[in-house]
């Protein structure tokens, strides 16, 4: 039963989803701007796969009472007791206007959906729906195109074909034409950093006509027993290119992190074979400095697909 401050039709909800570097949290970052200029009490979940809490500081100050971070386990199953525990929590504590979930990584949508039927969440949040990040240059490469990935893009709400501009304009066609037979019927945004609005994601008037993300068809058990995240400590001062070079020697599918280095502070964000080291525009905190959390398949380790994610990537 919803109480007095339950807005009619309830708070809309949005889960955040997407592989491993899709840009998911650029999104959020795009939404809590936008959702502080605008006077709205926009309420996030954070859920990491690791346990260094990086996406908090990418954050900065823009972390207040309203930003939780889950981490070390997967909101669509090992944490989904605590979510729903945090959810309710924010909701008492907070009052939000919206909700907005961002995943882990690893992590279902639809699994993560299922948390908001539950009491006594249900009691107030209304309509619900999924937003699967795509990271085009992922698809371009055909880097790690099953497993999570397929069953992410396949129960998607919306799609955000994300970082198209990593991707040859002459593919940009291929490449949603692959995202949509996995996803058939699914609207698909384009997107280059992310850059995606609230008006766009969340509907306009609350109660204008619930949406929920579909079951996969093709729906396998879930488990994380093929995923690992490791932390890897690095010196301060160390020269930008054989940091860049060690990163890339560990194969690893995602790696996320703050460094030191000979040119200064760096946010290392890496994707793939793929290592950029960014100027953080909010400076992290201390013990996060010289720790860089990476993810890779398990199961994978020395094998055929993880040495793809070792091959030089695309310069287009």
């Amino acid at each position: 039963m919803r109480d007095s401050a339950t807005p009619a039709g309830g708070v809309p909800a949005l889960v955040v989803s997407g592989f491993l570097g899709a840009g998911k949290t650029t999104l959020v970052r795009h939404l809590l701007r936008e959702a502080q200029a605008q006077g709205t009490r926009l309420a996030v979940v954070s859920n990491e796969f690791g346990a260094l809490g990086i996406d908090q500081a990418l954050l900065g100050d823009r972390a207040g009472a309203q930003y939780v971070e889950l981490e070390g386990g997967c909101v669509c199953c090992k944490l989904s007791d605590e979510f729903v525990t945090t959810l309710q929590r924010i909701w008492e504590d907070v009052r939000p206007d919206r909700v907005v979930v961002e995943t882990s990584g690893v992590a279902l949508p639809f699994d993560t959906l299922l948390n908001f039927w539950r009491e006594p969440v249900s009691a107030w949040v209304g309509e619900c729906a999924a937003v699967v990040v795509v990271n085009a240059e992922q698809v371009a490469e055909g880097r790690d195109l099953e497993g999570a990935f397929e069953q992410q893009v396949s129960s998607a709400d919306v799609l955000i074909l994300n970082k198209l501009d990593l991707v040859d304009a002459a593919r940009r066609d291929e490449v949603q034409a692959y995202v949509q037979r996995l996803a058939d019927g699914t609207p698909v945004i384009r997107a280059v950093n992310a850059a995606v609005g609230m008006p766009v994601l969340f509907p306009l008037e609350p109660g204008s006509g619930t949406r929920r993300a579909r079951r996969p068809a093709n729906e396998e058990s879930h488990t994380h027993e093929e995923f690992e995240s490791e932390e890897v400590e690095v010196e301060h001062g160390i020269d930008s290119d054989a940091l860049v070079a060690r990163i890339q020697s560990h194969c690893a599918l995602r790696a996320k992190g703050f460094v030191r280095t000979s040119d200064g502070l760096r946010l290392v964000q890496g994707v793939g074979a793929r290592v950029e080291l960014i100027e953080p525009a909010v400076r992290p905190p201390d013990h996060l400095v010289g720790r860089v959390v990476l993810i890779r398949k398990s199961h994978a380790r020395g094998g055929a697909r993880e040495r793809r994610a070792c091959d030089a990537p695309s310069r287009d």
